[in-house]
């Protein structure tokens, strides 16, 4: 069992909230991620993104209830910079005060802040985050690219293609149509033909932004596994999610949210499951071996959930999705081999002291500046035709 110390010289931020259709499933991961940090002993800076873009330095330990409105009583607004001195800014009245920050713990479920959104932003601030990178977020969240990587890299997957009204999918239906670039469980449906995946392309919210099909096999029971990418690649027990009885044809938004009670952990830690899941040994060997191979490829960091998909009868193993922020953090997976403090830590210590720097800009030298001459000149024939 690892068991990492880490010499804060600033508090973490806990960063939850966020334009999302998973807004309200970002505050229970954000509160019960605060609540482990502070039980441990850490200094901790509780920041909520609301739904309409406004930041917040929210109270300590305020509960899910204390949403429902927006941001809680007593809450600070902060102000985002991004040039002159970058960073969190709480606001006062002769000027605002920088919140010097160890790391930030991002907590934000789908939407621009898993997809790599949150990862731009805090890199521009100067503060580390934890979420991977803006590459790597912006891979996972987008199921039509992910379903292409696990293609390209041998890994098995089920075949996945646009929606379309230029071609035709390559296998046929039913199939189940899902966002493009949405999370794992809004928005899903299934379709008998390609004409009601257009269909359902054309008039869901939540499908309107992009559609990708996969066909529908009942058979395929969910799976879920873990892992983490320090002090070095861990990977969890593989768990099993169950479904109450007259659950849905898919493993609903409501089944895997909001069953198992109520509370800051509804649906995350106490939904009905097995774990680990009550499957043959060579289903577990096979379910690490993708989640290493899955980690190897995608490059993301810190704590991901990989979703999977068995046909029991069959011994196949797929890969369906990843999740770069998953719900609760994936904590329950981990608790039977490391404290929920230790694998929130580590991501934050590994955000802070392995940050990804990629190159930045101004690396011409000024040649093609010098080269280009006169702007003026260029642009003769590109003002269309003259009369």
């Amino acid at each position: 069992m690892t068991q990492h110390v880490s010499a804060q010289t600033h508090p973490w931020a806990v960063v939850f909230g966020g334009p999302s259709p998973e807004h309200e499933i970002s505050i229970l991961t954000g509160l019960q991620a605060e609540r482990v940090l502070t039980a441990a002993g850490q200094k901790v800076v509780p920041v909520y993104w609301s739904p309409t873009g406004e930041w917040f330095r929210v109270p300590d330990g305020t509960e899910a209830k204390d949403y429902l409105e927006g941001a809680p009583r007593d809450s600070q607004p902060l102000e985002v910079r991004l040039s002159g001195e970058p960073g969190l800014y709480r606001r006062k009245r002769l000027g605002a005060e920088r919140i010097e920050l160890d790391a930030a713990l991002l907590c934000l479920h789908g939407g621009a802040g898993e997809g790599g959104g949150a990862a731009a932003l805090f890199s521009f601030l100067g503060v580390p985050a934890t979420g991977s990178t803006l590459f790597a977020g912006a891979v996972g969240m987008d199921k039509l690219a992910f379903g292409g990587l696990m293609a390209s890299a041998g890994i098995p997957s089920l075949p996945r293609e646009a929606v379309s009204n230029l071609r035709e999918p390559s296998f046929a239906g039913p199939y189940i149509v899902k966002p493009r670039f949405g999370g794992s469980s809004i928005g899903i449906e299934i379709a008998d033909d390609i004409e009601a995946a257009r269909a359902l392309a054309a008039s869901s919210v939540h499908l309107r932004t992009g559609a990708v099909l996969e066909p529908y096999r009942p058979e395929l029971v969910d799976l879920n596994i873990s892992f983490r990418t320090y002090p070095q690649l861990e990977i969890t027990e593989l768990e099993k999610p169950l479904r109450g009885e007259g659950g849905s044809a898919l493993y609903s938004y409501a089944e895997k949210y909001l069953a198992g009670g109520s509370g800051s952990e509804a649906g995350l830690s106490s939904a009905p499951r097995e774990f680990p899941a009550n499957v043959d040994a060579s289903i577990h060997e096979a379910a690490r071996d993708l989640a290493a191979r899955v980690a190897d490829v995608t490059r993301l960091t810190g704590v991901v959930r990989v979703d999977l998909l068995l046909d029991e009868a069959a011994g196949e193993l797929l890969v369906n999705e990843v999740n770069s922020i998953p719900g609760a953090m994936s904590l329950y997976l981990w608790a039977p081999t490391q404290p929920a403090a230790t694998v929130l830590i580590d991501a934050l210590v590994e955000a802070r002291d392995r940050r990804v720097v990629f190159p930045q800009a101004g690396f011409g030298g000024g040649a093609a500046l010098r080269a280009a001459g006169g702007i003026a000149g260029k642009l003769v024939g590109l003002d269309g035709p003259r009369a």
